[in-house]
């Protein structure tokens, strides 16, 4: 599935030479990533293009006259679609040539040189823990740091992740996105525009069946229990009242193995802002919409994502002969199973506030759901 690459924007600058070149700004999650320029990512490609060969989208070509507005927009079109359909293929986003690249956008765009740095990361707790990094480590990089501070098992850093978390007054705090691997959460807080943002760890699956595979790991059992209490305190979580009693049962008699096992299927809350996510379903061979408001659209997204990933990880695991395509990052490292190539180049909508996808006018809207209604 693609990545929510987008670019919204972008400037004409003059250049040693007198001429003028374009700057793209490129957003991931609805935050600004970096700052780039066509020949940057012209050359990307074909070092790219020397390891993977014709499996990469389509690049834009270049052009040896002067662009017109139409010509421009298309351009800038064509870089946002290869941009979301490049990380598909898991071999690509886990190259050398691919991590590199991206990291020094980042630090370039934001003027960051790479040094020695601190960097606090929160618990579901509120407690935080202090590691030593570089401003140029990886969100990937940075976790297993974390995990080996807290003794969690390497095996299971699958199963956590990094997220940026904002702090509200009164105690109040919101998940505003997971971050990718190949991000720089030093450089995401020291860029981010949206105040009071922390770097927290949490799981990183839906499936609660999962929880069993973590029950031998002390650190993984006390992780998955301080945020089972953690999301029903802040109520993004809707536990029955018969749950709740029995996770105060248990927590008075400290069973944190039980407690992180209670089965909460309510719904989440999130905060506002004009995105909406829309997604379709199928009910009795009928495909039918739903559309929710919200500014965790892209989060929201993600834990699609997320979902459908784990539940073809069951359907292949019950189906050894099938060839499941597992659409997540990163999972031809983590699970042995068959991939065809990623070849599905269909679009986002380019440079919109939304997550969506367009409605025909036959289609049936199921329902509107905004903020408050979560």
């Amino acid at each position: 599935m693609k990545t929510h690459f987008c670019i919204p924007v972008s400037q004409q600058l003059p250049d040693a030479l007198g001429g003028r070149y374009v700057l793209y700004s490129v957003y991931l999650d609805g935050f600004l990533f970096c700052r780039v320029r066509y020949s940057q990512l012209h050359r990307w490609n074909e070092q790219l293009r020397r390891v993977f060969g014709n499996s990469l989208p389509p690049f834009p070509p270049k052009y040896y006259l002067a662009m017109t507005t139409s010509m421009a927009d298309e351009r800038r079109d064509q870089l946002e679609q290869y941009l979301q359909n490049l990380p598909m293929d898991p071999n690509v986003l886990r190259s050398d040539v691919f991590i590199d690249f991206v990291k020094q956008l980042q630090l370039s765009t934001f003027n960051i040189t790479t040094k020695n740095t601190s960097l606090d990361i929160f618990l579901p707790d509120g407690k935080s823990i202090k590691i030593k990094i570089l401003t140029s480590d990886t969100a990937e990089r940075v976790l297993e740091v974390a995990s080996q501070k807290i003794v969690l098992c390497q095996e299971l850093l699958c199963y956590f992740g990094l997220f940026l978390i904002r702090f509200h007054k009164e105690g109040k705090l919101s998940v505003v996105k997971k971050m990718a691997d190949f991000e720089l959460p030093y450089v995401i807080l020291q860029s981010s525009q949206v105040e009071n943002c922390k770097v927290g760890l949490r799981k990183w699956y839906m499936d609660p069946s999962l929880d069993s595979m973590l029950m031998d790991c002390k650190a993984a059992v006390d992780l998955i229990y301080l945020q089972a209490i953690q999301d029903i305190e802040k109520e993004w979580a809707k536990p029955t009242q018969a749950q709740r009693e029995k996770l105060t049962a248990l927590q008075k008699e400290d069973n944190q193995t039980k407690g992180t096992l209670l089965d909460m299927d309510g719904p989440q809350r999130t905060l506002n802002q004009n995105l909406e996510l829309r997604f379709q379903y199928s009910e009795d061979s009928h495909w039918q919409w739903f559309v929710i408001y919200t500014k965790q659209a892209f989060l929201l997204s993600s834990c699609l994502k997320k979902m459908i990933s784990e539940k073809m990880v069951k359907l292949a695991a019950e189906n050894p002969e099938m060839q499941i395509e597992v659409p997540e990052e990163g999972k031809s490292k983590r699970n042995h199973i068959q991939q065809s190539q990623w070849k599905n180049y269909s679009n986002f909508l380019p440079r919109k506030s939304k997550i969506s996808i367009k409605v025909a006018e036959n289609d049936c809207v199921f329902g509107t759901i905004k903020e408050e209604d979560l």
